[in-house]
Formats: structure tokens, sequence, C-alpha cells
């Protein structure tokens, strides 16, 4: 019998006489599409390099940025009010057989005074700590704080490049994000100072309960503790703590930072350049994130039924 004719398959590459098909043209809506992508990726690039050029020119334009929240100078101003006091209260319990805190008691009306004084300031320090505590773990401003002021391996590679730019091997120093080294270093002195004292200090107002409960050694090893950390203490912050925040000559007579909470253009460029550029970055962000949903929304506008806005609601003309 003849062989049967067998049509060619639709799904082969080949038709019966064993040529290839013949490509499909490029039609005219593909070439449209092709160009439409295009021109809309050119118009993305143009929306974005427009954006960081605004951005760019509203942060130089910019005087001052703000560097901390009210809450955070809340606390601030609690922490060095207390502390105020009980320097001024305390140093003369320590030192009471001198002759300048004879007339310090003489002028305040007996060492009772400063006992009453001295404990309405440790009773301001202990809530501030405890607020503090609350503070970094339930607001977002303190977590964030907390993390910026968590040790790095950074601060390790500062130190050693400031000491190269002190020394004159570097032509410029470490360059710091929110907080540097000192700040840190300033941050965690503080609270361990903290924890000390009102460890110690709570163990030497509750003397006789603290006795029921403790070895007598305890008491003494408080009273040791409170009493040279409060020295120590003190010193850090006259001469520490106030020269970085008042006697330097950049700042004197004080950085007013502490109560308004902003930060001048020059000194955070000058001592906080990575904070700038992260704000920066930030910004950028924030108004790609703008005109992206501007975008959606005008989308949306071109898609919806004549007279009907994005509620559902007539619109009048």
């Amino acid at each position: 019998m003849p062989d049967e004719k067998r049509e060619p398959q639709e799904n082969s590459p080949k038709n019966s006489g064993g040529k290839p098909d013949e490509q499909k043209p490029i039609t005219t809506a593909k070439v449209e599409a092709a160009v439409h992508l295009i021109v809309e990726e050119a118009k993305k690039k143009e929306t974005v390099k427009a954006i960081e050029e605004r951005v760019q020119t509203s942060l130089e334009e910019q005087k001052e940025f703000q560097r901390f929240s009210l809450l955070f100078r809340f606390q601030h101003f609690l922490l060095f009010s207390s502390c105020i006091i009980l320097i001024i209260t305390g140093l003369p319990i320590k030192f009471a057989h001198s002759g300048w805190a004879e007339a310090y008691f003489h002028l305040t009306g007996g060492i009772a005074f400063s006992r009453l004084f001295h404990r309405i300031g440790a009773s301001v320090l202990i809530f501030v700590g405890v607020f503090h505590v609350f503070y970094l773990a339930f607001t977002a401003d303190g977590r964030k704080n907390f993390f910026s002021f968590l040790p790095k391996i950074k601060d390790v590679t500062d130190v050693f490049d400031n000491l190269m730019y002190f020394f004159g091997f570097r032509k410029e120093g470490a360059r710091f994000g929110r907080f540097s080294y000192l700040e840190k270093f300033d941050y965690w002195a503080v609270y361990w100072g903290m924890v000390v004292m009102i460890l110690s200090g709570l163990i030497l107002w509750f003397e006789n309960q603290s006795m029921a409960l403790l070895p007598k050694y305890f008491l003494d090893m408080a009273l040791e503790a409170h009493s040279d950390e409060a020295l120590l203490a003190t010193l850090a912050i006259i001469i520490w703590h106030f020269y970085n925040v008042h006697f330097n000559p950049e700042k004197f007579p004080m950085s007013w930072t502490w109560y308004t909470g902003n930060i001048s253009r020059e000194e955070i460029l000058k001592h906080h350049p990575l904070e700038y550029e992260e704000l920066l970055k930030q910004r950028k962000l924030q108004e790609l994130q703008k005109a992206l949903e501007g975008k959606e929304e005008l989308n949306g506008n071109k898609d919806k039924p004549p007279g009907k806005n994005l509620g559902g609601v007539e619109e009048k003309g």
C-alpha cells in the first residue's frame, strides 16, 4: 500500500519540506511598546535625579537640624539638675571636717539641711534612671539612641584615626556618625555611675533595713563606693563634660543643643558628617516614596470612570 501522507505538525519548528518557519515581522505595536518602556525608564531616572538635587538643595539651605527630641532633653534636664544638687549637698558631707564645709553648714543651717536636699536630689536621680530604661525600651527615639550609643569596631578605628591625625600623620581625623566614641564613653560612664551611686546610696539611706538583711561589711563597702564614685563623677563632670559643652572655644559659653535640641549645619558637617549623610539618604527615600505614591494616585485617577473620584463620589463640574 502507498504510504499515507502525513500533515506537518503544528509544533514542529520545520514544515514538511524541512524548511524553517519564517520569523514573524516586528509589529508597530511592539515597537511602540519598547519605545514607551525606554521613555518611562528615562523619566524614572530624571525623576530620581531631580529629587536628589531638590533634597540636596533643601538640606544645604537648612540652617539647623534636630538632634535631640523633647523627651530626651527632659531627661537631661532632670539628670543635670539632680547632679548639681547632689554635688552641692554631698561634698560638704564627705569633707565635713574641713573649714569650707563647716562654713557651708553654718550658712545652710546644719548638716540636716544637706541630708534633706541630698535625698531630694537622689530621688530625682532614681526617677530619671528608671524613666530612661523605659524610654529606651518603649519608644522608637529611645531605641534609636540606644543602638547609636552601643560601642562598635568603628569606635576603635576612630581612636586610631584621631591619634594619627593629632600626631600629624593624617590630614583629617575620624568621621563620626550620631555619636562619637567620646560621647559614648560619656554616656556609659554616667549610667554606670548611676547604678553604683543609686545602689550604694539606698543601702546608706535605709541603713537599719539594710543591716537586717546584709552583713556589716556591705555597709562599709557601700560607704566607700558612694563616696569615691561621687568624687570621681564630680571631677568627670567639671573637667570632662563641662569642657566639651561649655569651655571649649567652639562652644563657649555653652552648647544650646541641650535646650533647643537643634544643631547647626556647620556643626553637624564638622562633628557628625556621617549622620548628615544618613539624613540625606533618608530624605531622598522619603521624597521618592512620595513621588511613587503620587504616581500611583495619578494612575488610579486615569483608570476610574468619568465623573467619579477615588472615593466613588460624583465630582461636580
